[in-house]
């Protein structure tokens, strides 16, 4: 990557210039010319002459034009510093749902697709990809009503889909602009790390909060809050308020699941899940709650164990273990690892400063699929700006951009644009995900127009005397997102519609799952490590003043400290895999009930709860005799309201694929360059073009299995 030398790319990045006024006119124009293209079709078309050619193309070409623009337009509600543009991206993201609903019940519309359907699905002139793209529309519109008879029930379900969007944005806005946060003496954070306690707010002199610190509820506070305070009363806090941190969402996610079971039985589905799950690679609940119920009963036992064993750690600790508390697993959990494996989280993580850690994931991804990784800088910017101003081509100073180039091997072409935008802010999107800005396709004249895709993560920000630094289990993190960030870059479909991760929701979280397995690998792990006093003169200072020690650290991670690492994979792994299961149970729960009045008199916090103390077996606040109402981590749960419903099985299901992939095809050589742009051709470029299974039993040769996801997790 050091030795990639910068040169222009064809196609400039996305400028990110916009003003609140400009982005809500933006999407007025955006939605106007979408409009306008639709008339046109209907205008120029019949149920008897309706084509391929002459009614699918045309819209899907103006959904790949729209595309380049409509991601950007919802993009700056989840990374703008400004709360008014953050506000006018929500309004024009409604703006865009609410059209997308009308468009999509459109009878005119659905009379010439269906006739098209009828006419051409088996069309061999048609290719794969295109065949696809009619099977779904087609499918699309059936499942957005056009199959009801037009009238009150069908005003209904738009209604319904309306409001549902109006839910969903308005309960991840809460999420992202949550601000709560708790003030405490240095006394009641004991334990802590320093390098947090020293970003924490300082209280006012002359104020009630003099002489203490404001701790949030952000990953870089809470998490290390949890793992290391020693105050029980201080972790039980702050584990409850967080728990407790968006209350203002609990009726907006009641409401949703609500409606959901109503839309679905509208059209004559029994429940929500039915609806969804459909379409998926599961095809049926039955199918989901056999395998999650299946996995309990493997997993339960092994979880028992483990509290057990983590109950005998805190008895030695404070003398008494009567409960095991959900406040104190990341504690017990975390100060096992350092007992009995020796892993010293804070040492390792000397060895992952944030930059070197991408350099060497960069690396790793440019040897397996013949990729390239030039960082834009400066100058550079401003050459491959359309304004020839730098600052346009990213939303925040911080962001990082990268372009992506195929190596010598692969053809030396273009491939995309990579954004990395990684410490909190005010108002940024609360944890870690990969956003598609701009997707692929093929354009009109044959040409292709390449993908730009960002990483938005939380990770603690640098200071003058310490770079920021990983833990492991956020380097596995960054991993993780950079895989989805890989298949959005890699994609090569026609329409944008399939690009990248636009896959199955119960495979999309299988590629990037499968490389987290590189994270466990003692060789890439060497690769990614370096120390950070290494880094500079001035942090090789700095890490002498603060260490307090003239003797410089192994410039690499040493191999006890790699091999305690991997050793630790599965310490604890039931009660992890366990938290998921409550996760997906949960999910399943509220999206499968018998009846209509069920759901309307269902608690979903109790609910929540109960599951969570039934499935994990850890103690809440319930134990203490405060009944099971204590908490509402439903309304703090983006994913189920985001489009994991009835869906977040998939995070564990698409283990099943990413273990079997990685133990067929790559843990003999993890650097097996032939295998990995063997797996870029037949799984990542395809996307969601052609049907996942096909991808994956190409790739594999065979059927998947089972086998290796539950050996892995040591259930088999």
């Amino acid at each position: 990557m050091a030795g990639a030398k910068f040169q222009k790319p064809p196609q400039a990045p996305p400028l990110f210039t916009h003003t609140p006024e400009s982005l809500l006119k933006a999407a007025d124009r955006l939605l106007a010319q979408s409009k306008a293209t639709t008339d046109k079709v209907v205008a120029a078309n019949t149920p008897e002459n309706a084509t391929f050619q002459s009614v699918i193309l045309p819209m899907a070409r103006d959904d790949n034009h729209l595309s380049l623009e409509s991601h950007i337009v919802g993009f700056y509600q989840a990374v703008s510093t400004d709360a008014k543009l953050r506000d006018a991206s929500t309004e024009a993201e409604k703006k865009m749902d609410d059209f997308s609903i009308e468009a999509s019940m459109r009878e005119d519309v659905f009379q010439l697709v269906d006739a098209v359907f009828k006419k051409q699905k088996n069309d061999e002139k048609l290719d794969p990809e295109s065949r696809r793209l009619l099977e779904k529309d087609h499918k699309g519109y059936i499942r957005m009503g056009l199959g009801v008879p037009a009238g009150p029930q069908r005003d209904r379900f738009k209604a319904i889909k309306k409001r549902l969007s109006e839910l969903s944005i308005t309960f991840q806005k809460n999420l992202n602009e949550e601000q709560g946060g708790l003030w405490f003496t240095p006394q009641e954070l004991d334990g802590v790390p320093e390098d947090v306690m020293s970003n924490l707010q300082k209280g006012e002199a002359g104020t009630e909060n003099e002489g203490k610190l404001r701790l949030t509820f952000k990953y870089p506070d809470l998490f290390p809050t949890q793992k290391y305070c020693k105050v029980v009363e201080t972790r039980h806090k702050v584990f409850v308020e967080n728990e407790n941190k968006c209350n203002e969402n609990i009726a907006l996610f009641k409401e949703a699941i609500v409606l959901r079971d109503e839309a679905a039985r509208i059209l004559g589905y029994p429940n929500h899940a039915t609806f969804r799950i459909e379409d998926k690679m599961a095809k049926t609940p039955k199918t989901v709650d056999d395998f999650l119920g299946d996995l309990k009963s493997r997993l339960a036992p092994g979880g028992v164990k483990e509290i057990a064993k983590l109950k005998e750690l805190k008895k030695a600790e404070t003398g008494k273990a009567d409960n095991y508390f959900l406040w104190d697993h990341r504690f017990y959990d975390t100060l096992m690892l350092e007992k009995d494996f020796q892993l010293d989280q804070n040492r390792i993580a000397e060895y992952f400063p944030l930059q070197t850690s991408i350099e060497g994931m960069l690396k790793i991804f440019e040897e397996l699929f013949g990729l390239l990784f030039v960082k834009v800088e400066g100058e550079d910017r401003k050459a491959i700006s359309e304004t020839g101003k730098g600052e346009d081509i990213t939303w925040h100073p911080d962001v990082q951009i990268f372009s992506v180039w195929n190596d010598e091997g692969e053809g030396s072409g273009f491939v995309g644009y990579l954004y990395l935008d990684l410490h909190p802010r005010d108002g940024k999107y609360g944890h870690a995900a990969n956003f598609n800005i701009q997707p692929g396709f093929i354009t009109e004249s044959g040409e292709r127009r390449y993908p730009a895709t960002a990483l938005v993560c939380n990770f603690s920000k640098p200071s003058a005397k310490r770079p920021s630094l990983l833990k492991h289990d956020e380097v596995v993190t960054l991993f993780h997102e950079l895989g989805h960030g890989i298949h959005d870059l890699v994609a090569k479909t026609i329409y944008s519609r399939f690009h990248g991760t636009n896959t199955v929701r119960d495979f999309v979280e299988a590629p990037s799952q499968m490389l987290e397995n590189w994270c466990w690998t003692p060789s890439q792990i060497k690769s990614l490590s370096k120390h950070w006093s290494y880094l500079s003169p001035e942090y090789a200072e700095a890490w002498k003043e603060s260490s307090k020690s003239t003797e410089q650290p192994p410039e690499s991670m040493p191999d006890d400290l790699i091999n305690n690492i991997v050793n630790t994979r599965h310490v604890n792994d039931a009660l992890f895999n366990l938290r998921q299961l409550h996760f997906g149970i949960f999910d399943m729960t509220v999206h499968e009930a018998a009846s209509h009045e069920e759901i309307k008199n269902l608690d979903a916090s109790e609910t929540y709860n109960r599951l969570r103390k039934e499935i994990s077996k850890i103690d809440g606040p319930e134990a203490l005799g405060e009944g099971f109402k204590w908490g509402h981590g439903q309304a703090t749960f983006g994913h189920l309201i985001g489009g994991y419903d009835a869906g977040y099985y998939g995070y564990l299901s698409s283990q099943v694929y990413s273990a079997d992939m990685f133990y067929s095809v790559f843990k003999k050589d993890p650097m097996n360059g032939k295998e990995g742009r063997r797996y870029r051709y037949l799984v990542l470029e395809k996307g969601g073009s052609r049907d996942e299974m096909e991808s994956l039993k190409e790739f594999l040769g065979r059927e998947p299995s089972t086998e290796a996801f539950y050996k892995e997790l040591g259930v088999a």
